[in-house]
């Protein structure tokens, strides 16, 4: 795992440095919606060619993520700590002997991402799967929840999850996600073969696609008023069982 130096990028200068040097690390790159010069348009497509996402937005909107207003009406933000790639955990996948892989779904608060992170450092997962879009980046913030195991896991950002999970599917992995509306504990699923925990996000849960690929869908039973518990907190209970049932 690389840690970066910085999460956020402002200027022409600063974000076509990031672009040049390291362009993975770039969760997304966004632009004042007014400006359309050449030279704008010129970095614009360049990030694009890279596979970088770009998006315009309100020069008040720029300002507040950039955090200064002397930002020539451009701002990247980049992972505080850089994922690996697909080719590394494809790379890695061979020295697995059980695996127990996470896969954060639509988390966009950097605190709870970070504290699921700690959950999976504590359960020793073998590696994380974060979505290129749809989560929070690996932000300064995420990296202080998570309480130093960011540096020790083995994170992977995948462009297309859905792809991902029928791969490890085809690699005999059972894929169990987290749905409060389901009828079945987390209990009643078996995990002592290679498994796959999906959790999704604070607000919706798991995206409908990522919901199809699952075998199976779980819910951790409530006792009290409280309909749901945090991501963070649900996160653990699973990989926790996973370990209990593994007898690890």
């Amino acid at each position: 795992m690389t840690v970066t130096e910085e999460s956020v990028a402002c200027g022409f200068h600063a974000v076509e440095a990031v672009l040049t040097k390291e362009p993975r690390a770039i969760r997304r790159i966004l632009v004042v919606s007014e400006r359309r010069d050449e030279r704008m348009q010129s970095l614009v497509q360049r990030a694009r060619e890279l596979g970088v996402r770009v998006d315009s937005a309100d020069r008040r909107v720029v300002t507040r993520i950039a955090g200064v207003k002397a930002h020539q009406g451009i701002v990247a933000e980049c992972h505080a700590v850089l994922p690996s790639t697909e080719l590394d955990f494809e790379a890695r996948w061979s020295t697995f002997t059980q695996p127990l892989i996470l896969v954060v779904d639509g988390v966009t608060d950097p605190r709870n991402l970070g504290a699921c992170m700690r959950s999976a450092g504590a359960a020793d997962v073998d590696a994380v799967l974060i979505p290129k879009r749809s989560n929070a980046p690996l932000s300064n913030v995420v990296r202080k929840t998570a309480s130093g195991a960011l540096e020790d896991l083995l994170i992977i950002q995948v462009s297309n999850l859905a792809r991902r999970l029928d791969w490890l599917r085809e690699r005999g992995v059972w894929i169990v996600g987290t749905d409060v509306e389901s009828i079945h504990a987390y209990t009643d699923v078996d995990y002592r073969d290679p498994v796959a925990i999906v959790v999704g996000g604070e607000q919706r849960g798991l995206r409908h696609l990522t919901r199809e690929k699952c075998d199976h869908l779980v819910t951790i039973p409530m006792r009290g008023p409280v309909s749901s518990l945090n991501v963070s907190v649900a996160t653990g209970i699973l990989l926790f069982e996973c370990l209990r049932q593994r007898g690890t």
